[in-house]
């Protein structure tokens, strides 16, 4: 029977023999994160890269993960190796204009012998990236997820040798999925179909030209019991596509937050628009009341986000 040596930090396999074994008997625990369950080989390659960086076995397994196919260890790890190494002087962060529409995460790290480096990362850069309002951490945990970029860009730069290359995994989350398929694409796709009276007479109708949403604005002011037909100064505003009065106005953020959602419902059902029209017009109406979408609890704002994205899937599918 294979004899595995006991350390101060638990197993250590010696021999690729032991290593195999040791894999083995995790991969058959219920102790592993879920990803490592029943699959020794990627236990056996996640242990050697902890003990590449420095990471024990039990270690490596909680805190390395291949996320959209990129080996990438937590960020709470990342600062953990690099503060444990000699080479390290001290890390630091904070957050710049907070309170502001565009506050900043900040990282310096400092290394022995050289200028510290300091990374940053805004909410305009999260903006820029497509990041900013995706469903996930970035909508629970904006702020967490700003500093967690700062924080990996500032740590990869400042230590390249402590990390061994490897990125945070919440950075890696933010990338595409490189391990999906990608249909290929039929080059006679490219042709043109031929020309029918028919076909063109079908693309002019979902092609409409953009009209004003007057008569639904007044529909929905009828079903919605909590909107106001005047704006009352110090509340929260509804803003309507083609409009540039508040549609209503709000005491509360629940308030608000119930008028908006029937609202959009009411613009998704609405049978007078065409499906097309519909949508452009639901992205319009989060797009003007987006500034208060911010400011509701993470909560609602996920379910709003949530409810907008099932309206846009149902509408692109009644094309």
């Amino acid at each position: 029977m294979t004899q595995l040596a006991v350390t101060r930090q638990g197993f250590a396999p010696a021999t690729i023999t032991e290593a195999m074994e040791f894999s083995k008997m995790l991969a058959d625990s219920s102790m592993v994160p879920r990803a490592y369950q029943g699959k020794p080989q990627d236990i056996m390659v996640c242990v050697q890269w902890g003990y590449e960086i420095g990471l024990a076995p039990m270690q490596a397994l909680q805190n390395i993960a291949v996320i959209n196919g990129k080996p990438s260890v937590y960020g709470d790890a990342a600062m953990a190796l690099v503060q444990a190494s000699p080479v390290c002087e001290g890390v630091e962060e904070y957050m710049e204009g907070e309170g502001t529409p565009n506050p900043v995460a900040v990282c310096v790290a400092h290394r022995k012998g050289r200028k510290p480096v300091t990374a940053k990362f805004s909410v305009e850069d999260a903006k820029r990236a497509g990041l900013w309002g995706k469903q996930g951490p970035w909508q629970a945990y904006p702020k967490r997820m700003l500093a967690m970029r700062a924080r990996g860009f500032a740590l990869r730069d400042a230590f390249p040798d402590v990390l061994k290359g490897l990125i945070t995994a919440e950075e890696a989350q933010d990338f595409p999925d490189e391990a999906k398929p990608k249909a290929a694409r039929n080059p006679l796709d490219a042709l043109a179909p031929p020309a029918a009276p028919e076909v063109l007479e079908v693309v002019q109708v979902q092609e409409p030209e953009p009209v004003e949403l007057v008569e639904e604005v007044v529909e929905v002011a009828e079903v919605v019991e909590v909107v106001e037909a005047e704006p009352q100064a110090g509340g929260f505003a509804i803003m309507v596509p083609g409009k540039d009065q508040p549609f209503s106005t709000h005491q509360t953020l629940e308030q608000w937050a119930e008028a908006y959602e029937a609202l959009a419902e009411k613009m998704a059902n609405t049978s007078k628009l065409p499906a097309r029209e519909r949508m452009t017009k639901l992205r319009e109406l989060k797009d003007l009341n987006k500034e208060t979408l911010e400011k509701i609890d993470s909560v609602t704002r996920i379910k709003h986000t949530a409810s907008y994205q099932k309206r846009i899937r149902a509408l692109g599918a009644a094309q």
